[in-house]
């Protein structure tokens, strides 16, 4: 009962914040009478969901973020199964940390995290806080480590532009959300983690739609691609490398498909964007051995 209500009062324009704030205080009041004094806790946070509804995405802090992109990432994990290797997570992951100390973003609440899935469809994402995914596919795609550095890259540069939360304001999820999720999570018990996620799932789901299926405006990948060009540039790996892998997608990625193709402009439209964006003077990088073979042992665990 208790849960229901708590659903009810965070429903999304059904009532004011004013009106809201009336019906947990009798709520609360209901609660202390009952001797439901577990519950008073969410109370309180219900409490200060009801005054956070009308706030911006500038409103969410570093911890609320991480709490929004970890719940992400359980939807995005229920869609993709995760490459069980912990060899590839690992390289995938010392890649990724060595281009997110050279971007304009090198930390977040508890960190940047970087996961292989084990589907051949070419896809990639970046979750809010710091959570990217990226497909075996993808993977496979791309012909060496700079390529696959061009597409971790890119996706720091969403988290970098926090793009993901800018599609958090416009879905049905607010900063209600945030705070049930941030507080309630440090302070449930059990499986009540777990039930916190689900009392939101329809509102989580549309946070995945917009990342899986509808994608990033042009503006908002061009500005992604800009910041991927610098963060490679910074490590000394090669930044035409990101057109490289648009153009070997053209090649391979029929039209159409679903994953990077479908949520993202088309390849000639962004390599279109992206040339001007490369430096005039650029010094051609030789070939890096202990690149390859990293890369290539990679491969082999796919």
């Amino acid at each position: 009962m208790m849960r229901s209500l708590l659903v009810a009062l965070l429903a999304l324009g059904l009532m004011s914040c004013a009106d809201m704030n009336k019906v947990v205080g009798g709520v609360a009041s209901v609660a202390g009478a009952s001797g439901l004094v577990p519950y008073g806790d969410y109370i309180g946070s219900a409490a200060r969901a009801s005054t956070a509804v009308a706030k911006t995405m500038e409103d969410i802090t570093p911890s609320q973020e991480y709490y929004i992109g970890r719940t992400v990432s359980a939807s995005i994990v229920s869609r993709y199964p995760v490459k069980d290797n912990p060899a590839a997570n690992n390289y995938l992951n010392l890649l990724g940390q060595v281009l997110v100390m050279a971007s304009e973003k090198p930390s977040t609440f508890k960190g940047y995290h970087f996961l292989l899935l084990d589907t051949d469809e070419v896809v990639a994402f970046a979750a809010p806080s710091g959570f990217v995914f990226v497909s075996k596919g993808m993977v496979k795609l791309c012909k060496n480590e700079d390529d696959l550095a061009a597409v971790l890259a890119h996706e720091i540069g969403h988290v970098q532009k926090s793009h993901a939360l800018a599609a958090i304001s416009t879905s049905r999820i607010t900063s209600a959300l945030t705070v049930i999720a941030s507080e309630g999570a440090q302070q449930a018990v059990g499986g009540y983690v777990g039930e916190l996620t689900r009392l939101f799932e329809g509102s989580i789901d549309d946070i995945t739609q917009t990342l899986v299926n509808s994608g990033y405006a042009r503006g908002q990948e061009n500005e992604a691609d800009a910041a991927a060009i610098k963060i490679m540039q910074r490590v000394g790996y090669d930044p035409n490398a990101l057109i490289r892998v648009l153009e070997t997608m053209k090649v391979k990625v029929q039209p159409g498909s679903t994953g990077f193709v479908s949520t993202h402009p088309a390849p000639d439209d962004r390599i279109a964007d992206i040339r001007p964006l490369l430096p005039q003077t650029l010094l051609a990088l030789a070939a890096n051995a202990n690149r390859d073979k990293r890369f290539g042992e990679m491969l082999k665990m796919l």
